[in-house]
């Protein structure tokens, strides 16, 4: 080989090896954050979840503070008040009932004369302040496996083997099906007291849906057993024949009574609904939400930390909203309005929404999409989409246009979706409104299920140096992306729903 040759051989190898060496660190480069906004996020949760806020409960101070801190937020920004009540600028009133177990009993007679039942052997609860059941047949129904008739459960209560279940499920169907309430016989390893613990944490509800005052009673076997003396049944028979090939519900000969009351507690709370106006309104609206609630003081002595600050749950969600309006405020005006909620005791059964959904400020048919955020401060910087409700709106197309045009990748399959039903977004589902989550946070399962196992609901959920906010600066940028591609008429229909 020449010296030229020799030469030239030279040059193309250290070229190559230059170029392999770009190659290499242009595949290993990370992710650009915006720090700015990091920092800007983590200024609003450091605020929120402060324990100045108490933990943000609903009706406390901590609710106050809250919303004077986001209204404020909202308002310097340029957004204005989204209630559309002159009534109720931007705060919008929900009123919510709070119930706990207060007392419960159960009368059982047999051809007008009374049978002795130990009180501590049963017990009976009500969905309302105060459930009656005056003296009613009693028919044995099994497992619940088939819900009867309703011309043979009206009038009558229906006694229901536990057989290892504790959800409600059977119960509710019963009830629905026309039972006056349902008695459940705890023949497997659920006690009394085990359904006192379940049934002492109060259920709230709107106060626009008051409840029946259904009642449901438990019964220990040895109790039962006292009911059935000299009816010539036994637990054991009533088990045999509910496993027998085609069981059919019979009347035992007993009747009962059974009435249960509960402590009442109204609550007093608001969303906070604020709107970017768009040029053409008339063309339906986007809609963003995150709820702002949590638990307050949720421990106590001799425990040292009592607060339940939900620093990712959700100071988080409210963050991203807030900084998602921001910059949608600075940006080129937009044809549709955009709403952003900040709801109320989601974590109570998502009634904020449910209230937002009884009494919108704009009809829901308007909706063309709506974008829940909740407990995002969790995955890195470079992480992949998920999105919680997909394959359940039409809105899953413009997502991945948006997730091309954004460079950003969407998992594959619908793990997330387990989590449907636990988001703000599950309850304007049930109004045909289209929603969804679309997260960084649920992109990992693992991840997610890390957190839900430990500082999920805990005291431990307060603001950690160690926070991870690269993903949910970058879900801002996605949201703002997504907003205003579905707050294009031209690009997504009214009619597309």
């Amino acid at each position: 080989m020449s010296r030229r040759q020799c030469t030239i051989s030279r040059t193309v190898i250290a070229l190559l090896l230059a170029a392999g060496l770009a190659l290499s660190q242009t595949a290993i480069a990370k992710p650009k954050r915006d720090l700015a906004l990091e920092a800007q996020l983590k200024a609003h949760i450091a605020e929120l979840a402060s324990d100045a806020y108490e933990g943000r409960e609903p009706g406390t101070d901590g609710e106050a503070k809250t919303m004077r801190y986001l209204g404020k937020q909202w308002f310097d920004m340029g957004l204005v008040s989204g209630t559309n009540d002159p009534g109720n600028a931007w705060f919008a009133p929900v009123t919510v009932i709070s119930r706990e177990p207060d007392s419960g009993r159960a009368v059982f007679t047999r051809k007008g004369r009374r049978v002795y039942v130990p009180a501590e052997a049963v017990s009976a609860y009500t969905s309302g302040k105060r459930g009656l059941v005056e003296p009613s047949p009693v028919l044995f129904v099994g497992k619940g496996e088939a819900i009867p008739p309703r011309a043979e459960l009206a009038g009558r209560i229906a006694m229901l083997l536990d057989a290892g279940r504790e959800d409600s499920t059977r119960q509710s169907a019963l009830l629905e099906g026309g039972a006056t309430a349902v008695l459940t016989v705890l023949d497997g390893d659920r006690t009394l007291e085990n359904v006192a613990a379940q049934r002492q944490r109060a259920t709230s509800t709107l106060a626009s849906e008051e409840p029946d005052g259904e009642v449901e009673g438990f019964i220990t076997t040895e109790g039962l057993a006292r009911a059935l003396a000299g009816t010539g049944q036994t637990l054991a028979a009533l088990q045999a024949s509910a496993a027998a090939p085609g069981f059919a519900p019979r009347l035992l000969d007993l009747t009962a009574t059974l009435e249960a009351t509960s402590l009442e507690t109204r609550i007093k709370t608001h969303n906070l609904i604020g709107k970017l106006p768009g040029r053409k309104p008339d063309g339906g609206a986007v809609l963003l939400l995150a709820h702002w609630d949590h638990f307050g003081k949720c421990a106590e002595s001799p425990a040292e930390d009592l607060i339940c600050n939900g620093a990712i749950d959700n100071a988080s969600g409210v963050a991203v909203l807030t900084e998602i309006a921001r910059r949608l405020v600075k940006g080129p005006a937009m044809d549709r309005d955009v709403y952003f909620l900040a709801s109320t005791a989601e974590e109570t059964g998502l009634l904020g929404v449910r209230a937002f959904a009884e009494n919108p400020p704009l009809p829901l048919k308007q909706i063309v999409a709506a974008f829940n955020i909740d407990s995002v401060a969790i995955a890195p910087a470079g992480s992949p989409l998920a999105i919680v409700g997909k394959g359940m709106t039409p809105l899953d197309p413009h997502i991945a246009a948006v997730a091309r045009r954004e460079k950003r990748k969407i998992v594959d399959g619908d793990a997330a979706n387990s989590y449907v039903r636990r988001q703000d977004g599950w309850a304007l589902l049930q109004h045909d409104v289209p929603a969804v989550m679309v997260t960084s946070a649920w992109s990992d399962i693992p991840r997610i299920e890390a957190f839900m196992e430990g500082d999920y609901h805990r005291p431990g959920d307060a603001l950690k140096p160690t926070i991870e906010l690269g993903g949910a600066a970058e879900d801002v940028a996605f949201h703002v992306a997504m907003v205003r591609w579905f707050a294009t008429p031209k690009r997504v229909p009214l009619t597309a729903k």
